[in-house]
């Protein structure tokens, strides 16, 4: 079923989003009104009232839908709702349930992208921690120790990118180079941009609007998210056979680190590489905690966690981007796919 007259399709993927989900869509209807938009709820197999609380927004305005995506990742669902409601509409917006955004978001972004005549607007990232380690994490994310210089972490907008933090697509764009890859459960945001610049279509990074993002509050939750990020920057560059930059190399190196340092039992150089990632970690750390404790609200007592979160970021990163490549170029693996 699609809707007429729509010119603008908010896709929000969801699994489990019961306490944000109400009043998101509540921010959201404005803009749908607005702009002639149609609001997507595409869920993955909620257990904890999304449903239901969708379902109410449902009854009360004809332009959210619920859809169901068996598939559960966000690829898939941004795939679906384009699919299944995106005929005839022009642009696509994609929000995460955990975000927060300003009440002109979608607005300013479709106006940036006819200002601008791209195929593909995307937005800073404005990161926000409520406990401690969430500072820190938050202070490191958006510093060279701990992103590399990424763009759309480090607030330099305003520009042509080759990469952002997906907002805005054109939909002939997105389906153009077949959407998002459903095989990529991390990076698959920046996979599908390496194919829509390859193809010749332009992403621009707005100065206009962001977003805030919440980082991962244990340390648990951000080896995880990073490990999936190095497996899926791995499975890419595997795909399109890139060559990685220069901020995604250096961390390369700090897996095969802490495999040679317990050497040390034999020469004491072994240990010199971990040692050294170690001390810039720590010494830029805390120069980003000097640079950003106002801006992250970081109490001088959790300086030292910038630091630390980095290297918690990097170490999964490069054993994740390691580990998916040993695995994809095994024997084992290879006469599977051959079988």
């Amino acid at each position: 079923m699609t809707a007429p007259d729509k010119t603008c399709l908010i896709v929000v993927p969801t699994l489990n989003e019961a306490r944000h989900i109400g009043g998101l869509i509540e921010g959201l209807l404005p803009e749908a009104e607005a702009l002639g938009a149609l609001i997507v709820v595409a869920d993955g197999g909620s257990r904890d009232g999304t449903l239901d609380i969708v379902a109410e927004q449902v009854r009360h305005s004809p332009l959210v839908r619920l859809l169901h995506n068996p598939k559960r990742i966000q690829s898939a669902a941004i795939n679906l709702a384009v699919d299944r409601f995106g005929a005839d509409i022009d642009y696509v917006i994609r929000i995460d349930a955990h975000g927060a955004y300003p009440a002109d978001y979608c607005r300013v972004l479709v106006r940036e992208a006819q200002a601008k005549d791209v195929d593909s607007v995307v937005v800073p990232m404005k990161t926000v921690g409520m406990s401690l380690f969430q500072r820190a994490v938050a202070t490191a994310q958006n510093s060279v120790v701990g992103t590399g210089g990424s763009e759309h972490r480090t607030g330099r907008a305003g520009r042509f990118v080759s990469h952002g933090h997906h907002a805005l697509m054109s939909i002939p764009a997105y389906r153009a180079v077949g959407g998002y890859d459903e095989s990529f459960r991390h990076n698959e945001d920046a996979e599908l941009d390496f194919r829509l610049t390859q193809a010749g279509f332009r992403i621009w990074l707005t100065d206009e609007t962001t977003m805030t993002y919440y980082p991962r509050a244990s340390v648990s939750g951000l080896s995880k998210q990073y490990f999936g990020y190095g497996r899926g920057r791995a499975r890419n560059l595997l795909k399109h056979r890139m060559r990685p930059r220069l901020r995604q190399m250096l961390p390369l190196a700090i897996a095969p680190a802490a495999v040679l340092a317990p050497l040390a039992v034999v020469h004491w150089t072994a240990a010199v590489p971990l040692a050294l990632w170690i001390a810039a970690c720590l010494g830029l750390g805390m120069l980003a905690a000097l640079q950003l404790s106002d801006r992250y609200k970081l109490p001088p007592q959790g300086a030292p966690l910038v630091g630390i979160s980095a290297m918690i970021m990097q170490f999964s990163w490069s054993t994740g981007f390691w580990l998916h490549l040993a695995q994809s170029l095994s024997p084992r693996k290879e006469a599977l796919g051959t079988a």
